[in-house]
């Protein structure tokens, strides 16, 4: 059987850590971001874990 090809859209997306945790961007951080209290912009910036419910479909689209 071949080897399963990766998913290209969520390579870009999702980073994955030395010790196996998938790191992704938090969502609302791409427009209207003038509308939004800076408290909330704060809170969007850096990376997140993704959720229990999707990495197992995560996993299965990067192919591990």
């Amino acid at each position: 059987m071949p080897k399963m090809k990766s998913h290209s859209g969520m390579k870009k997306r999702v980073k994955v850590t030395g010790s196996g945790k998938l790191l992704t961007q938090r969502a609302g951080m791409r427009h209207q971001l003038e509308r939004k209290p800076s408290r909330l912009t704060r809170r969007l910036t850096g990376t997140e874990e993704v959720s229990k419910a999707d990495r197992p479909r995560v996993k299965k689209l990067l192919g591990r």
